[in-house]
C-alpha cells in the first residue's frame, strides 16, 4: 500500500505545573465524533488531589465520583496565576540497615545458593555500559544491556556484604537521556551505602561524561578519545534523492511541526521545525551545563567557556579536575586490589554484570512481601499483531499486551500497576485499542505511566490513558499529530519502461493503488480530509484524557515533540522522575505506607525461546544488528495509520557502514525467498549505467529510511518488488558498478 498516516508527537518540558483545578471534557463540548460513546470510559467528574510533598501530582484529575461534569478551564501555560515549581523526584533507592533476623537469613541463603549465583566475599561488581540499553528485562540468551537489571544490580550491590564496590566501564552510549538519568540516580544513591564506585572512561563524549561524573572517582587512559565539543540535533532531507530517481512524494501535513513530511517534501528545514529542534537542544544542553557546573562547583558560563575552547585532550580534563587521574585499566584494577585488601592476590576478585544479574533479591533479603504491584513494560515500535518475523523482543504487539492488561485487571492480588513505556509509537489502531484497555484497567486499580527515553505519538497515546504520568526531564514525548503521504512513481516507471494498468470499480478505488499517476483533484481532497480526520481523533482523545478542552490541546499538539520538562509545564505530564517516582505515587494511590516494602511483579517475565536464541546467535555471527531485524519485520507488516515519532531527528546515521547498507538489501531478498535475477540490471547497464547506480542507491536509501525514519512512509508494493529484483550479490554489484562499493 502506497499511503500511510502518521500520528506525531510534541516536545515535553517540565518546569512548573498549574495549581488550578482541572476538568474533564463533556460530550457536548468535545469535537470528537464518538465522544458520547467514548465518555463511558471517562470519569464524569474530576477533582484535583494534592499528594503530600514530594509526591504531589499537580493539575491532573486522578480520582472521580459520579455526577455532572463541571468545566473549569485551566489557564494555558504562562497565563493566569503563578505556577508551582515541580516537586523534586524521588531518589532511586534508599539504603537502610537490615534487621539482625534478616541478616542471618541472608547469610544462610548465601551458603545454600547454587554455584552460578555465588559471589566471593570482597568482590568488585564490574559493569560495562555501552551501546544500546533496553528498557525490557533480558534473558540469559539475550544480547545487550537491560536498564531494569542495571538498576537492580546497583540496589543489590549496595546491600550485598560480599560486594566491596563497583567498577563501572563507560563506553559510547546509544540510548536516550532518560535512561542515562535513571542510571545516574542509581550511582548517586549507591554511594550513600559507603561503598566505592569507580568509573573508567576510554571514550569521552557529552553523554558519557554526564553519566561518569556521578562516580566517586573517574579515570581514563592517557590515550583516551575526548570529544567535548557540544551537542547537535540533525535532520536530513530526501526530496533531492527522490527527484533524481523519478519519485514524487504526495504529502499532507496536519500541523505546523510535521517534520517527517518535510523530510520527504522539502530540501531544507522549515522555520517551525527549526524552532522545535532548537528548543529541544536548549533543554538538553541546558540540563547538561546545570549538572556539570553543579558537580564541579562552577558557574555555567565557566563550563560553557571550557567546552567552547574545543576539548579533545584528555590531559586537559585532568588539569581542570574533570577526572581523577590518567590510568590504564590494569593500573585501576591494581589500585582496587590494594583498596579491597587483595594486593597479594593474582587478580582482582570481580563479578560481571551478567552473572550478578542472576543473583536474586530474595537472597539478599530485598524481596518485598505483602502487597503486590504489577509492572507492565511496553518497549519498541507498536504493531497490532505478531508478524512472521517477530521474536519476543520485537517491540509492542498490541494483542499480547492487551492480554497482559486484562490478566492484571481481573486479578485482585495486584494493588496498583506501573505501565513502563519506551516507545516512539507505531500502528494507530493498535495504540487506540491499548488505550481503551488501560482506561478499563485504571477503573479497577491505580495506574501510573512511567516514561523512559521516549513515549511519543503512539507511545504517548498509551500513556495518556493512565490517570498519572511520570516522565524524565529529557524524555521525548507528545508528538500528537498526523502526516499522510504516498509516492507518485510516474517518472520512475517511464524511465525504466515499466507499465502499470489498473481496472477499478468505485470513484476512489485507486486512491491507494494508483502510484503511476498524480492524484485527481477530488482524490487529493479526500486524501487531505482523511488526514484531518485522523488528526482530530487523536487530538480530541488526548484532550479528554488530559482534562483539557480541544483548543488547549491544539496549542500543544500539531505534531510537536516536547522534552519531559516542557511537557509537564503544558499539562501533558504530571510529575518528573524515574521508575522510583512512579512507584512512590503508585503506593500512595493504593494506600500503601511509603516505608512499607512491596513486591514488584513483572508481568510475563521473558523466558528464553528458540527463535530468540537463534536470533542472538545469527546477530553475533553475521554482524546484523537490531536495526536490520527491524527492517525485516517492518517491511513485512507496514500498512495502515501510523502513530510514530520522527526518529531520524534523534538518531545518528553513521552507525551503518556502506557494507551493512548493502547487506540490508541482500538480507531482505533472502528472507523473502526472492529469486535474484540480474537480467534487468544488465539491461539497465546497457541503456543507462547512471540510472542503475541511482536505482541501487535508492534501494539503499529505502533500507536506511525503514530503519532510521521509523517507517513513517509506506513503500508501494511495486517499489518493494522492484527493489527485490535489483537486489543482487555484492560481487555482482561490484562487477556492474565498482564505484558503488
Amino acid at each position: 500500500m502506497a499511503r500511510l498516516l502518521v500520528l506525531r508527537s510534541a516536545p515535553y518540558h517540565r518546569s512548573h505545573l498549574s495549581a488550578t483545578a482541572t476538568f474533564l471534557l463533556s460530550p457536548s463540548n468535545s469535537k470528537h465524533p464518538h465522544s458520547a460513546s467514548a465518555s463511558a470510559s471517562f470519569p464524569s467528574t474530576a477533582r484535583r488531589i494534592l499528594l503530600p510533598s514530594p509526591l504531589r501530582v499537580p493539575a491532573r484529575a486522578i480520582e472521580s465520583s459520579p455526577g455532572t461534569t463541571k468545566q473549569e478551564p485551566t489557564p494555558a501555560a504562562g497565563e493566569g496565576e503563578a505556577q508551582e515549581p515541580p516537586p523534586p523526584a524521588a531518589s532511586a533507592f534508599e539504603v537502610e540497615e537490615l534487621g539482625w533476623g534478616t541478616q542471618l537469613a541472608v547469610k544462610l541463603r548465601m551458603l545454600v545458593a547454587p554455584p552460578w549465583k555465588r559471589v566471593r566475599k570482597g568482590s568488585v561488581l564490574n559493569m560495562k555500559l555501552r551501546g544500546e540499553i533496553s528498557d525490557q528485562l533480558k534473558t540469559r540468551f539475550s544480547s545487550g544491556l537491560s536498564l531494569p537489571q542495571i538498576c537492580e544490580n546497583f540496589v543489590k550491590a549496595a546491600y550485598d556484604p560480599r560486594i566491596s564496590g563497583i567498577y563501572l566501564h563507560i563506553e559510547p552510549l546509544r540510548c536516550g537521556w532518560g535512561k542515562v538519568d535513571e542510571i545516574r540516580r542509581h550511582i548517586v544513591d549507591f554511594k550513600k551505602s559507603g561503598k566505592f564506585v569507580v568509573g573508567y572512561m576510554p571514550v569521552c563524549g557529552e553523554k558519557e561524561y554526564y553519566l561518569a561524573c556521578a562516580c566517586g572517582e573517574l579515570y581514563a587512559p592517557p590515550s583516551a578519545y575526548v570529544a567535548l565539543f557540544g551537542l547537535t540535533v540533525q535532520q536530513t532531507f530526501l526530496r533531492g534523492v527522490l527527484e533524481k530517481v523519478g519519485i514524487e512524494p504526495e504529502i499532507q501535513r496536519i500541523g505546523r511541526y510535521k517534520s517527517a513530511g518535510d523530510q520527504l517534501a522539502r530540501k531544507s528545514m522549515s522555520n517551525e521545525v527549526r524552532e522545535m529542534l532548537a528548543t529541544l537542544l536548549d533543554n538538553i544542553y541546558g540540563n547538561w551545563l546545570d549538572t556539570i557546573s553543579s558537580k564541579h562547583g562552577k558557574k555555567k558560563e565557566e563550563i560553557e567557556e571550557f567546552i567552547n575552547s574545543g576539548v579533545y585532550q584528555v590531559a586537559r580534563l585532568k588539569e581542570e579536575g574533570w577526572i581523577t587521574d590518567l590510568l590504564y585499566d590494569d593500573e585501576v584494577m591494581a589500585m582496587l586490589k590494594e583498596r579491597v585488601a587483595q594486593k597479594d592476590k593474582k587478580s582482582l576478585r570481580m563479578v560481571d554484570y551478567s552473572k550478578y544479574s542472576r543473583v536474586s533479591k530474595w537472597t539478599l533479603g530485598l524481596q518485598g512481601g505483602g502487597e503486590q504491584i504489577a509492572v507492565i513494560r511496553a518497549s519498541g515500535s507498536i504493531t497490532r499483531t505478531r508478524s512472521p518475523l517477530s521474536v519476543p523482543s520485537s517491540g509492542i504487539i498490541a494483542e499480547q499486551l492487551i492480554e497482559k492488561i486484562r490478566t492484571v485487571r481481573e486479578s485482585e492480588k495486584y494493588k496498583a500497576v506501573i505501565l513502563r513505556i519506551d516507545s516512539p509509537g507505531g500502528d494507530a489502531l493498535a495504540s487506540d485499542l491499548m488505550w481503551r484497555e488501560i482506561r478499563l484497567l485504571a477503573d479497577t486499580k491505580p495506574v501510573v505511566a512511567s516514561m523512559s527515553d521516549v513515549a511519543a505519538s503512539g507511545g504517548y497515546y498509551m500513556a495518556m490513558a493512565a490517570p498519572v504520568i511520570v516522565a524524565e526531564k529529557l524524555t521525548l514525548t507528545g508528538s500528537i499529530g498526523v502526516v499522510t503521504g504516498k509516492f507518485i512513481l510516474q517518472k520512475l516507471y517511464e524511465r525504466i519502461d515499466f507499465n502499470k494498468e489498473i481496472i477499478s470499480k468505485g470513484r476512489y478505488a485507486e486512491l491507494n493503488a494508483a502510484d503511476q499517476r498524480p492524484l485527481r483533484p477530488d482524490e487529493a481532497e479526500l486524501f487531505e480530509k482523511s488526514a484531518q480526520n485522523a488528526y482530530a481523533l487523536f487530538r480530541d482523545k488526548a484532550a479528554m484524557s488530559r482534562s483539557m478542552n480541544v483548543d488547549q490541546m491544539e496549542t500543544v499538539a500539531q505534531g510537536r515533540v516536547w522534552s519531559g520538562q516542557d511537557a509537564a509545564s503544558r499539562g501533558l505530564v504530571d510529575s518528573l522522575g524515574g521508575f522510583s517516582q512512579a512507584l512512590a505515587i503508585a503506593k500512595q494511590k493504593a494506600n500503601i505506607p511509603h516505608d512499607r516494602k512491596v513486591q514488584l511483579v513483572e508481568i510475563s517475565k521473558p523466558s528464553p525461546t528458540l527463535p530468540e536464541i537463534l536470533s542472538g546467535i545469527g546477530s553475533s555471527l553475521l554482524g546484523v544488528d537490531r536495526a536490520v531485524k527491524g527492517v525485516l519485520q517492518d517491511v513485512t507488516s507496514l500498512n495502515g495509520v501510523q502513530a510514530r515519532m520522527d526518529g531520524i531527528l534523534f538518531e545518528r546515521l553513521e552507525d551503518l557502514s556502506g557494507e551493512n547498507q548493502l547487506l540490508l538489501l541482500v538480507w531482505i531478498s533472502n528472507v523473502t525467498n526472492s529469486e535474484t535475477k540480474t537480467a534487468w540490471a544488465i539491461n539497465f547497464v546497457e541503456k543507462d549505467r547512471g540510472l542503475l547506480k541511482l536505482l541501487l542507491q535508492f534501494g539503499l536509501f529505502i533500507s536506511q529510511l525503514a530503519v532510521f525514519v521509523g517507517n513513517t512512509i509506506a513503500i508501494p508494493d511495486d517499489m518493494v518488488q522492484l527493489i527485490k529484483e535489483l537486489t543482487i550479490s555484492a560481487a555482482e554489484v561490484d562487477n556492474l558498478c565498482p564505484e558503488l562499493t
